[in-house]
């Protein structure tokens, strides 16, 4: 049974940080693209940041240079570290593993407000 468990939302003021986990089960996690996507209300799904089984990232323009993604395959976690949050990263954050098929974690909360 594949699990993909997101960890580390939650209140941050605007400029601060969150680091996000993703702890994956039932999958060869090395193999696998990683993904971090988030939903805002009312709005459509989007990917934020990427990261494949070489390693290699992309991101969104909106987050670039603000967001990190990076994987721990020994762990079978990916990260999302976000610095200077802004009001408009506040969303529903969803991991996704891809490979031959898309497995999504349960997301998390990531609310920016003072």
């Amino acid at each position: 049974q594949v699990q993909l468990v997101e960890s580390g939302g939650g209140l941050v003021q605007p400029g601060g940080s969150l680091r996000l986990s993703c702890a994956a089960s039932g999958i060869t996690f090395s193999m696998y693209k990683m993904n971090w996507y988030r939903q805002a209300p009312g709005k459509q799904r989007e990917l934020v940041a990427a990261v494949a089984s070489d390693g290699s990232t992309n991101y969104a323009d909106s987050v670039t240079g603000r967001f990190t993604i990076s994987r721990d395959n020994a762990k079978n976690t990916a990260y999302l570290q976000m610095n200077t949050l802004k009001a408009e990263d506040t969303a529903v954050y969803y991991c996704n593993a891809n490979l031959y098929s898309d497995y999504w974690g349960q997301g998390t909360q990531v609310t920016v407000s003072s």
